[in-house]
């Protein structure tokens, strides 16, 4: 991370991600109900990555000349919503699977 930011005031000592971290660390092995202490410095840093990437993000809008951030959905194609998103992953299967057929022809 390129420079150290507060985290606003407003939200300091709230959990952002206290179900899923939960979740997670139970997915990969911990116990059922993991310490407390583990759940807060795992969101602080999921919290400061998201912080940061933001930041970056909006720096490089800023050099590029642009007011937004771009939507990085558009550029690799990553429909919006469930449904969607089920869709475009069997169609990037798909695409998968006609590019190792084309490798086999080719060899």
């Amino acid at each position: 991370m390129t420079e150290p930011r507060a985290r606003a005031a407003r939200h300091k000592g709230q959990l952002n991600f206290e179900s899923e971290i939960r979740t997670y660390l139970y997915a990969f092995g911990d116990v059922k109900d993991p310490l407390d202490e583990t759940v807060r410095v795992l969101d602080e840093l999921a919290t400061d990555f998201v912080i940061e990437t933001c930041h970056k993000a909006n720096q490089v809008a800023n050099l590029s000349g642009r007011q937004k951030v771009k939507d990085a959905r558009k550029q690799f194609d990553i429909p919006e919503g469930k449904e969607n998103l089920e869709r475009g992953s069997k169609r990037s299967k798909k695409a998968e699977a006609k590019d190792a057929e084309k490798a086999d022809e080719v060899n």
